[in-house]
């Protein structure tokens, strides 16, 4: 399994909302294997593969 990609580090960016809501689609376009979304607990905008199963699980 892969691990989450960090697109956009929150704590250290100096995007306002509106550029970083734009970061978000811009991302969204050039990456639609991933599942883009905020990591609260890593607090960034991460990527998640968005077809990860498990062998196990077929």
């Amino acid at each position: 399994m892969e691990p989450d990609r960090i697109f956009i580090d929150i704590r250290t960016c100096e995007l306002r909302l509106s550029q970083l809501m734009e970061e978000i689609r811009r991302i969204q376009a050039e990456n639609p294997d991933y599942e883009v979304f905020l990591d609260g607990d890593a607090y960034a905008i991460v990527g998640r593969r968005r077809d990860q199963r498990c062998p196990a699980e077929g």
